[in-house]
């Protein structure tokens, strides 16, 4: 498993995933945005030192949005499923930051 440090800079990297042609991918880019937004409460506690988590589970949020974009990416064209591949990694990856930050944040 990564590090936090480690997921964290892949995190800051990496480009936003795109939308896709399918309304349901559009909506699924515009929730990751959301949910990468709440995440961005990790960059604080990177650069200050502060620890302050989002004021929503996001966690859950992550895990409900993981779980709808395997549901797009079933019924999706070729193109659209490497996006949905894209966006599902990209929130994956949010997750694992978060999680982590949650576990260091608390211990320290």
């Amino acid at each position: 498993m990564l590090s936090f440090m480690d997921a964290y800079a892949l995190w800051r990297s990496l480009p936003f995933p795109r939308s896709g042609l399918s309304s349901d991918l559009i909506l699924a880019r515009s929730d990751l945005a959301e949910a990468d937004e709440y995440v961005t409460t990790v960059i604080r506690y990177v650069e200050r030192g502060v620890f302050k988590p989002a004021p929503v589970d996001v966690l859950a949020t992550l895990q409900e949005l993981m779980q709808r974009i395997d549901r797009i990416s079933e019924a999706a064209s070729d193109d659209d499923r490497a996006i949905a591949r894209s966006q599902h990694a990209y929130a994956a990856l949010l997750s694992l930051v978060y999680r982590q930050f949650l576990e260091v944040g608390r211990s320290g």
